[in-house]
């Protein structure tokens, strides 16, 4: 199958039909283009134009767009439809799409479009979703899953499998529950396909099985779910009974919602925004970090003022210090890189402590390599030993230093229970430059005799 490609053409012959409302061509033009692929289609048309392409094509296709537009996009496209028209396409998604979706229209019209529902057991599920937090495996879950009690057998099993499975896109997995729902374990096909008919679940079953709470936060789903290799995972309440299925496809959006979060925390992105998002709204995100930056070379300035006698006796130490800066942010943000994956992997091993001393003797060696071959150019360039040994050793000093800080603040905040994504932008960087700068001018003074 050859990958979709949206081009300029492609798009002008789409809303040529539109405009000239061809819909028997357009129907026979996206009759096989998969749901994702025209989802990129809509996102390029106005609004009027993504309206009318919603509501000329099939349901049980359109719902799944729904889920793969931009929101401000699915925003726009609702707010052109009826509550009876909304409610048509939530009967064809499952709960936890469907739930998402209704979170996003205006409260005014929420119960509305619920009571438009025919299939009433679908809008009583996704009404019990909405009840959880939406940064929360209950937020996240939806009610679609197989499940058996343990009481039946086989033959009853089987049975009540192909009733539930009609309702549920992709059965991953068959879960065993007692008579109050309470999660006992999961069912293997294999055991079930192998098994007698008359032999009871209970005798089958296999009790060992993930879940978790429905108050866990998605992250810490997505790290069970990827270390154990989990294509979905049962969510229990906080009596043990089975309400939900977490699926594979949800956790990626989670681990990629967090990793944007991440970059643009460390790029010093203090909100989560769009390049197509208002100046405004890019100006907030981006403003407070900036300042921060202006407080820091306002600092940086400041230090040096104080040191401008040495500067003006020897100059050539002036002209290092956007490197000893440069160094010191370079350091300090690989080194809170490391940590901030670390943690964010769950990979991290040993104390503080340890995690300290090694991240010391990691940035001695680095600094002792970088501090020779400058030591060797500055020699060279100026021709007095002393004063580039002060500039060698004052580099030693900074790396170790940054390093050190680089290690401690991500630990630090993430021990606070602060996303230690912060301490890999600019706040590593100038808190950095800062003291290395100081660190630096004060090594010079006392090596040189000033």
């Amino acid at each position: 199958m050859t990958p979709f490609k949206l081009t300029e053409e492609l798009l002008s012959q789409i809303g040529q039909l539109i405009e000239n409302q061809q819909n028997s061509t357009l129907e026979t033009m996206l009759e096989e283009v998969h749901y994702a692929d025209i989802a990129e289609i809509i996102n390029e048309l106005n609004d009027e134009q993504a309206t009318y392409l919603i509501k000329l094509l099939d349901s049980d296709k359109t719902s799944d767009v729904l889920t793969e537009l931009d929101e401000d996009i699915r925003e726009a496209i609702l707010n052109n439809l009826s509550a009876k028209e909304i409610a048509g396409e939530l009967e064809e998604l499952d709960t936890d799409d469907a739930a998402d979706i209704i979170g996003e229209l205006p409260k005014e019209i929420v119960n509305e479009v619920i009571s438009k529902i025919e299939d009433r057991d679908h809008a009583k599920d996704i009404v019990d979703l909405l009840r959880y937090d939406e940064n929360s495996a209950g937020g996240l879950m939806a009610k679609e899953l197989v499940k058996v009690r343990e009481s039946w057998n086989v033959l009853t099993c089987v049975k009540e499998m192909r009733a539930q499975a009609e309702n549920v896109t992709r059965v991953h997995s068959i879960y065993v529950v007692d008579d109050d729902d309470k999660l006992k374990g999961r069912l293997s096909l294999k055991d079930l396909l192998t098994t007698s008919t008359r032999s009871h679940i209970s005798d089958v079953y296999i009790p060992k099985v993930d879940s978790v709470n429905v108050n866990e936060k998605p992250e810490e789903v997505a790290k069970i779910m990827s270390k154990y290799d989990l294509e979905a995972i049962p969510v229990v309440d906080e009596m043990g009974r089975l309400v939900g299925r977490i699926t594979i496809d949800d956790i990626v959006d989670v681990i990629r919602e967090e990793a944007e979060r991440d970059y643009q925390m460390a790029a010093g992105i203090s909100q989560d925004v769009e390049a197509d998002d208002s100046i405004w709204d890019l100006t907030r995100a981006r403003l407070p970090w900036l300042f921060l930056g202006l407080v820091g070379g306002v600092g940086a300035a400041a230090i040096m003022g104080g040191f401008e006698d040495m500067i003006s006796k020897h100059a050539i130490l002036f002209f290092f210090t956007p490197l000893i800066a440069a160094m010191a942010g370079n350091v300090g943000v690989q080194s809170s890189a490391i940590i901030v994956q670390g943690l964010a992997n769950d990979d991290l091993k040993g104390g503080v402590g340890n995690r300290l001393i090694k991240e010391m003797l990691l940035a001695t060696l680095n600094g002792l390599i970088l501090a020779g071959v400058l030591l060797i150019f500055t020699w060279i360039y100026k021709g007095d030993f002393l004063t580039a040994l002060a500039i060698s050793i004052s580099l030693v000093v900074v790396i170790i230093v940054a390093g050190l800080i680089g290690t401690f603040i991500p630990l630090f905040l993430d021990k606070r229970g602060i996303d230690p994504a912060i301490a890999t932008g600019p706040f590593i960087t100038t808190s950095n430059d800062i003291f290395g700068i100081l660190i630096y001018f004060s090594i010079a003074k006392i090596l040189l005799g000033i």
